[in-house]
């Protein structure tokens, strides 16, 4: 008797994964941009 694996269980974790790190990277992009957007502000301000 063979038994299958279920492929639902990984294709599943590679969506987690795949949004999760698609969230992950747009939030550091995010938090970098306003940290450049201050200092550049802090620039003209001068």
């Amino acid at each position: 008797m063979r038994e299958a694996m279920n492929p639902w269980t990984f294709v599943i974790a590679s969506y987690v994964i795949g949004v999760g790190a698609t969230l992950a990277v747009a939030a550091w992009s995010m938090l970098t941009m306003r940290r450049a957007e201050k200092r550049r502000d802090s620039v003209r301000n001068r």
